[in-house]
């Protein structure tokens, strides 16, 4: 807990971190009071009030079907980051753990793991999704195990790479001589030493797949209606950008705020910790 608050404050100090995390903690502090704070119900139709512009009753005015801009941009986050938080946590912890394994045992199976995976990221991620999305459907409980196991993909990559600088080291052969087993090694000596380093990939993970699943609603594969969506509301609004920006600008406003605060976040996270940050293995 200390080390924690220790890095934390170490973030703050940093204007770069103290912005970016302001930011997100902003974001989180809106999912979580949204349906307390919205003043309509986002999915409710009006057709006296189609397209119209910020007002004191709407805020950010109306889209085209009359529904209340202001209200469904403050929720147009919530499913979003849940999809994108169970799916990074599942694909740092299959790549992750993989990653570390393979490189421990090394020999066939490592080569066997590594070309199955290369073999699998040569696909464009999109399609990849798209494939798995066209088969299990939309929603949380199909989105979470595709993002979860494309993303994890790249995970792979940085667990093995980093797992393969301490393989050789003392502490692990000597494991090795006491006949402890390759998962017990694995979980006790070497993952402990790779945790910063996939730590700072999960949260750049989380963006990826953030602006993944954003992407994905855009195309209309994401977020199913009538929950609303950011990059949903603003594949609806696209064809009326000029008349009415207002349905495009605030929830592009928001998309991007989020992603410029974590990364923000983590460029000072990973100052703090010493490490450059992770540049994109192969992959998603």
């Amino acid at each position: 807990m200390t080390s924690v608050l220790a890095t934390l404050g170490a973030i703050l100090r940093r204007p770069s971190g103290a912005a970016g995390l302001a930011i997100v903690v902003l974001h989180v502090l809106i999912a979580i009071s949204a349906p307390l704070i919205v003043p309509h119900d986002p999915a409710l139709q009006d057709s006296a009030t189609i397209l119209q512009p910020p007002s004191t009753v709407h805020l950010f005015g109306t889209d085209r079907l009359g529904r209340d801009v202001f209200s469904r941009t403050l929720l147009g986050g919530r499913e979003a980051m849940l999809i994108t938080t169970l799916s990074t946590a599942f694909a740092m912890a299959w790549g992750g753990v993989l990653g570390v394994l393979v490189a421990l045992v090394g020999g066939k199976l490592d080569a066997l793991v590594m070309r199955v995976v290369d073999a699998l990221v040569s696909v464009p991620w999109i399609l990849l999704v798209m494939l798995f999305v066209t088969a299990l459907g939309t929603g949380t409980a199909a989105l979470v195990p595709v993002l979860g196991f494309s993303y994890g993909l790249s995970v792979v990559y940085l667990a093995r790479s980093a797992a393969l600088d301490f393989v050789t080291r003392d502490f692990v052969l000597a494991a090795q001589a006491r006949g402890e087993s390759q998962w017990t090694i694995a979980s006790r000596e070497l993952l402990p030493n790779v945790r910063d380093s996939l730590a700072v990939q999960g949260a750049m993970q989380w963006s990826w797949i953030f602006l993944a699943v954003s992407s994905l609603s855009f195309l209309g594969m994401g977020v199913a209606p009538p929950a609303p969506d950011w990059g949903q509301m603003i594949s609806d609004s696209r064809g009326i950008m000029r008349t009415a920006p207002w349905t495009v600008i605030w929830p592009m406003f928001f998309l991007s705020s989020l992603i410029i605060g974590i990364n923000l976040a983590i460029d000072a996270w990973a100052k703090v910790l010493g490490i450059d940050r992770v540049q994109r293995t192969p992959g998603p």
